[in-house]
């Protein structure tokens, strides 16, 4: 079973940056795809970012339209920890952020919430004007 354990969020001012970590156990996958997804309260859960892997060597990245070219994905193998670095953040941005892994690549921008067999439990990331 993965587990999953987000970590890294906060209160920031807008135009701030921040970090956020997701450490995982170890995919049993040979090929996986990996994800961060943000909830807002009285919202649906929606796509941040999501980044391919085939026998540890990262393959292709994803973002949604909200957050190209402030946010960038990446994992660093070698500790199977998922990072989402974020900068120029908005009060829009405010939310609960969550990682998940699916078994299997994601394809292009077709991956969405249902997909995802393995989630974390959520960092907090709260963004004042």
């Amino acid at each position: 079973q993965v587990q999953l354990v987000e970590s890294g969020g906060g209160s920031v001012q807008a135009g701030g940056s921040l970090r956020l970590s997701c450490a995982a156990d170890g995919s049993p996958y040979v090929y996986y795809c990996m994800a961060w997804f943000r909830q807002a309260p009285g919202m649906e859960r929606e796509r941040v970012a999501r980044i391919n892997n085939f026998h540890n060597t990262d393959t292709g990245t994803y973002y949604a339209d909200s957050v190209k070219g402030r946010f960038t994905i990446s994992k660093d193998n070698a500790n199977n920890t998922l990072y989402l670095e974020m900068d120029s953040l908005k009060p829009e941005d405010t939310a609960m952020y969550y990682c998940a892994e699916k078994p299997g690549y994601c394809s292009g921008g077709n991956w969405k919430t249902t997909d995802f067999k393995h989630w974390g439990q959520g960092t907090q990331v709260t963004v004042s004007s």
